[in-house]
């Protein structure tokens, strides 16, 4: 059943992408892609009719209904999804003069293939890969299958398609050197086409956020986003200028429209936590590549207050989940994290990792559930405290971030996720 569902949703959005022949932004990466995403939707909103991805639209159906412009998924709904069929269906019928000039798809790859898959179904005018890293690797077995899978977004780009790519990530440079299409890269290294420098997390005018430069053909521009926390969030500011580059913007131009990026919930967000301290809601996703972004935050957001991390299970790491988990504990007892609560029974392993680095046991929490941990570090919490909350979407790690938050009436308007009230 799941297979013909997929086919019908191929075909038609195929279909509609032929017909209307919006140009396609391809999104994809191991981490980064929801933020990059953002980023582009800022730069490119206004001076094109664009749509996005919403919410994890970026598989088999999700990618569809994006190109479909149908909003929520029917699940297992069988009327509504003949509604969707149909609702797809008229889009070929009529001429829909709104339909986007610019479509930004989000592509996720769970397993071999699903890259090429959708990428199929809407074939990109700009291909962008974010950075390669370990996630999904139980599914792939090796780093070098997930960057061969990722790569496919680069094959099949149209013929005078652009590719964005990450000048910095060492997985990624057979792929920049051998990809024949027009290309943009991006990074802090030197020869990246669209340079990133000085990246700093400040407080300017009332506000924590991140400045960096932004250069391209010696061209340089300052930046300030407010309420933004990491350098994630400026390379993203650098792939959508890459990207605005390709479409034909101008740099001025390009980052001005970069001051309406907002990150997406639980993407490395700040929220204000009780006994005015401060919490950091990174609960979307994690990695052992993202948590130590994530650390490094935590460690340089210029407050003086504790500093207290918040791990859930990182999930879908395969062969690699003791050690990834133990290296987020070395990593961040040796940044200087004061205190660390994990929630979890992989999460165990990050509190084995910190104890072996020399954190003192009686600094390390461990919690079955997200709510008890939430309810305890509550108590515990003091003025100026900066509190990194993160963990794989299954681990539900905004729950903790709502039993600490200062305003809890406001969870449905800014937590990734629904929670206990």
């Amino acid at each position: 059943m799941k297979k013909i569902l997929h086919y019908i949703l191929k075909i038609i959005a195929r279909a509609i992408i032929q017909k209307y022949q919006p140009k396609v932004i391809g999104v994809t990466g191991s981490v980064g892609k929801t933020s990059a995403k953002e980023a582009i939707f800022s730069v490119l909103d206004n001076d094109f009719k664009v749509r996005r991805s919403r919410k994890n639209y970026n598989n088999e159906i999700g990618t569809p209904l994006t190109i479909f412009g149908y909003k929520n998924s029917p699940g297992k709904n069988i009327l509504e999804w003949l509604w969707v069929f149909w609702f797809g269906f008229r889009l070929l019928i009529i001429n829909e003069k709104e339909y986007p000039d610019v479509l930004i798809l989000e592509m996720g790859a769970d397993k071999r293939g699903d890259i090429y898959y959708l990428s199929n179904i809407a074939p990109p005018f700009i291909s962008v890969i974010t950075a390669i890293g370990p996630s999904h690797l139980e599914y792939f077995g090796t780093i070098e299958n997930i960057i061969k899978e990722k790569s496919e977004i680069v094959k099949n780009l149209k013929s005078n398609g652009w590719a964005v790519l990450n000048n910095d990530d060492r997985a990624l440079t057979e792929v920049i050197a051998n990809t024949n299409h027009k290309k943009i890269t991006f990074g802090q290294s030197e020869k990246s086409n669209v340079k990133l420098s000085s990246i700093k997390i400040s407080f300017k005018d009332g506000e924590y956020g991140t400045a960096f430069k932004l250069s391209h053909k010696g061209a340089e521009v300052p930046m300030f986003l407010p309420n933004v926390l990491g350098w994630q969030h400026a390379q993203s500011a650098a792939i959508a200028c890459a990207v605005g580059l390709a479409m034909s913007m101008n740099l001025v131009d390009i980052a001005q429209k970069l001051l309406d990026y907002k990150p997406a919930r639980g993407r490395t967000r700040l929220v204000k936590g009780v006994k005015n301290s401060l919490i950091i809601d990174d609960t979307y996703n994690a990695s052992p590549q993202s948590s130590k972004v994530a650390l490094d935050i935590l460690i340089n957001i210029p407050v003086e207050g504790r500093k207290i991390a918040v791990f859930g299970d990182m999930l879908e790491l395969g062969s690699l989940t003791e050690s990834g988990h133990k290296e987020v504990g070395r990593d961040l007892v040796n940044m200087g994290v004061d205190y660390l609560f994990v929630i979890g029974e992989r999460s165990r392993h990050i509190a084995h990792g910190a104890k072996e680095s020399g954190m003192s046991e009686d600094k390390i929490f461990h919690f079955p559930k997200t709510m008890e941990a939430g309810i305890f570090l509550q108590e515990r919490i003091k003025e100026n405290d900066v509190i990194l909350i993160k963990g794989s979407r299954g681990a539900k790690m905004e729950q903790v971030v709502y039993e600490i938050m200062a305003k809890p009436w406001l969870a449905g308007e800014l937590l990734v996720g629904p929670v206990i009230k």
